[in-house]
């Protein structure tokens, strides 16, 4: 039996108990993003299910497809190819505008068993993230404005690492008070035998370790406004 999988498109809603979604430029989609708009493929992609799972289908023949998980990190999904979708996704489809379509697909009964409350955060101690080190909440703080664009939506959404001036701006911080406490917890992770704090991708590879451990998260951004 079917679960049932909504799709969010620009505050347009679509529910499926089963019958495929398809979407593209083509009116004939279930949902067309924008019919004379030649950069989306005709047929871009389709949500179905099969074998007690949704899956999300690349159908174009040239165009790949970007996906972001429920913790923000991004992965392409190849023409032709399919990705299951177990959690709340985010589909974006390229077009001849700057800013890329962006599909919200939530499976409702994963949605229904999902925790409504986000964890919490003592603000008065520190939280333990590996083997004797800490993270204190001016370290928590350095992070989410550093790695914000992984945590936003579309169209906000920006799977890199700000520079350490636009983080230390946000939080009106000098630059040097970012770059020192950032440098500092990235030595402490190495010195812990955490991987990859070291070199040319070290920021990309905190901003990892930070989301993937969640010790920074989407509901985390209300602390920057």
């Amino acid at each position: 039996m079917a679960g049932q999988v909504r799709v969010v498109v620009a505050g347009r809603e679509w529910v499926s108990d089963g019958t495929p979604i398809a979407f593209g430029r083509s009116r004939e989609c279930d949902i067309c993003l924008d019919p004379e708009d030649t950069g989306i493929s005709r047929r871009a992609g389709s949500v179905e299910f099969e074998h007690g799972t949704w899956w999300v289908r690349n159908c174009s023949d040239a165009r790949p497809l970007s996906i972001v998980d429920d913790l923000g990190f991004r992965s392409v999904l190849a023409p032709g190819r399919r990705a299951a979708v177990e959690t709340p996704v985010r589909v974006l489809v390229d077009c001849s505008q700057n800013r890329p379509h962006s599909l919200l697909i939530e499976p409702l009964d994963v949605a229904a068993e999902r925790d409504p409350k986000p964890a919490e955060h003592d603000s008065g101690d520190s939280t333990a993230i590996g083997q004797g080190v800490f993270i204190s909440e001016a370290d928590r703080l350095a992070m989410i404005a550093l790695f914000a664009g992984y945590l936003e939506d579309p169209p906000r959404y920006d799977p890199h690492p700000k520079s350490y001036a636009a983080a230390a701006a946000r939080l009106g911080w000098p630059r040097s008070t970012l770059v020192k406490r950032i440098e500092y917890l990235r030595s402490r992770l190495d010195g812990a035998g955490v991987p990859n704090m070291t070199g040319w991708t070290a920021l990309t590879n905190l901003a990892e370790y930070a989301i993937s451990r969640r010790l920074i998260t989407k509901e985390d951004l209300a602390l920057l406004r």
